[in-house]
């Protein structure tokens, strides 16, 4: 985790010192492979400190830091061009900032309980893969690659992002275009949709554990069904009201980042302490191949077909992704007892 944040600091620096299209371009591009090595160790690291019973709640109030930072961000860099006028302030600071909180990691994060000398974590006791590579890639096999729950999450995965960044990346352009609202006004509705989505991932997280014995997909099902109500509210009821449109866009995010949040977590769980980096690992493969379709895919398809196509393109996604998440409905709410 250290290895992977220290990286994307001097990665964004670099940022800050290029203004060449293609060598931003290629800086983006290594810049996610390096903050991409930050979701799996902190998964392993939960699975170690937290009982499965506790996983989606206390992994969802984690999970709270990703909306955080990115309102964070966003604040900051607009007070840096504000004051300074340097658009790479906003590369060198946040660079500054990783590089700390790096090296605060490095002595201050654990690595297991018996690694301090406490006890097994309630829940969690089983064979360590640590040493034997072998072993390792026994449990790897067993519990991700021949898991069919896990490949069922990664696909869903991939649609629950789908949607996620084409609200995300999309989202001012299209209330700009298709809903004809100011940009000022886009940009707060954006980072509503943020917040909304911190909320959303919270409570998924508490209703997981509670209501449904920390069941991760069941959780989804209800989740992604009722995103894709709130996409075609979107669309067909909100008209070009502010408010209205806010409302709604927020109620999106909210059922959006239940899952995103969730399907982690359920990787993580059902894969346990010995392969969870693996296994959230290969779900978040999944999810950032999701670019494809959300990024380059939305952008043509506006461009032929019109803003109508993407929200059909959108319900057909979330309908897809609900169905992926019904087909794991009776998967057992961890693997520790396999």
């Amino acid at each position: 985790m250290v290895t992977g944040l220290a990286l994307s600091a001097v990665v964004n620096v670099f940022f800050g010192l290029s203004s060449a299209c293609a060598a931003l371009g290629f800086f983006w591009m290594i810049n996610g492979w390096f903050q991409g090595m930050g979701f799996p160790p902190c998964a392993r690291s939960f699975t170690h400190w937290v009982p499965p019973r506790e996983l989606a709640t206390k992994m969802s109030i984690w999970n709270a830091s990703t909306n955080i930072g990115a309102g964070a961000v966003v604040v900051m860099c607009g007070y840096l061009l504000s004051y300074y006028g340097n658009w790479r302030l906003c590369f060198f600071v946040p660079a500054a900032i990783a590089f700390l909180c790096a090296v605060f990691l490095w002595l201050a994060l654990p690595d297991t309980p018996p690694s301090l000398g406490l006890p097994e974590v309630e829940g969690t006791q089983t064979k360590t893969a640590a040493s034997d590579p072998g072993d390792w890639k026994a449990v790897a096999v067993k519990h991700v690659f021949s898991n069919r729950y896990i490949w069922l999450l990664a696909v869903a995965n991939f649609f629950v992002y789908t949607i996620r960044y084409a609200m995300l990346d999309w989202g001012p352009t299209m209330l700009t275009q298709a809903k004809h609202l100011q940009l000022t006004h886009a940009g707060w509705m954006v980072a509503a949709f943020e917040i909304s989505g911190m909320t959303g991932a919270l409570i998924g997280g508490w209703l997981t554990d509670r209501l449904f014995g920390g069941r991760g997909f069941r959780s989804c099902v209800f989740y992604m069904a009722l995103a894709g109500l709130s996409i075609l509210l979107f669309w067909k009821v909100s008209g070009e009201s502010a408010w209205l449109n806010t409302l709604l866009l927020c109620l999106s995010g909210f059922f959006i980042y239940g899952p995103q949040c969730l399907i982690s977590i359920a990787a993580a769980n059902l894969a346990t302490k010995r392969a969870a980096a693996t296994a959230v690992g290969l779900t978040g493969l999944f999810g950032y191949a999701s670019t494809t379709l959300s990024g380059w895919g939305v952008g043509e398809l506006v461009q032929t077909c019109g803003w109508d196509a993407l929200f059909i393109g959108m319900l057909i996604v979330a309908a897809i992704g609900t169905l992926a998440c019904a087909l794991g409905w009776n998967a057992k709410a961890h693997g520790y007892g396999d």
